[in-house]
């Protein structure tokens, strides 16, 4: 039986998958984990559903599982442009595994059995620095590039493929003009219907979604999103 443990009701907890298919285990990390909200599965098919559902900030993945493997999933994860932090949970001492391990995309790994301090400020670590890389914010908007999403006070925006990437790219040139012809060829491909009214139809768009958002047309150039 699958089983979604939400620990916790902040809206602020981290979010981990944990992949475990050893149920009294898991449950003794996920009362381990008590600070964060935590989805467990016991294969690999189902966290790879789960991944398809919602979006987290860690995987905790065994390797040895039923239907696909740890390093099998986060392969797949990798490939689909999936760039949560990873940590195997391993009984694993060979080294070629372990550089499996780390070829398919892992940040850490840690080796059963472990010490759940280690573990604890080993996640904590990883978060730490993944959030010091991942977020950027222009007053109540921010970036988050590992999640590909843009919030605004805490709430995600319902934007397209091409709004998320003409906002994202003004927010990664904050004060800075972004020419219109490197705007397009973001938003476009060659022959795709680029031009510069289809550009305004999107600012516009921007616009009414986030009232307070300043974007400047620096006329005969591009864009500005003024901080």
């Amino acid at each position: 039986m699958l089983a979604k443990i939400l620990v916790g009701l902040s809206k602020t907890l981290n979010k981990i998958l944990l992949l475990e298919d050893d149920l009294l285990f898991g449950e003794t990390l996920i009362d381990l984990l008590e600070d964060y909200e935590v989805t467990h599965s016991p294969n690999g098919q189902s966290a790879l559903d789960f991944t398809f559902k919602e979006k987290f900030d860690l995987y905790l993945l065994d390797i040895n599982v039923p239907l696909i493997d740890g390093i099998t999933l986060l392969k797949e994860l990798r490939e689909a442009d999936d760039n949560t932090p990873a940590i195997f949970l391993t009984s694993h001492k060979e080294k070629s595994k372990l550089l499996n391990a780390f070829s398919s995309g892992c940040d850490d790994y840690i080796k059963k059995p472990f010490d759940n301090d280690e573990l604890l400020l080993r996640i904590k670590a990883l978060l730490k620095r993944v959030d010091d890389k991942k977020v950027t914010c222009v007053g109540k908007l921010c970036l988050d590039t590992i999640h590909h999403r843009i919030l605004y006070d805490d709430v995600e925006l319902d934007l397209s493929v091409k709004e998320y990437k003409l906002l994202s790219l003004l927010m990664s040139h904050i004060d800075s003009t972004v020419p219109k012809e490197l705007i397009i060829n973001e938003l476009w491909s060659l022959g795709d219907g680029g031009s510069d009214g289809a550009l305004r139809v999107y600012i516009s768009r921007i616009k009414q979604l986030v009232p307070d958002i300043k974007i400047q047309n620096v006329r005969a150039i591009g864009y500005k999103l003024v901080s």
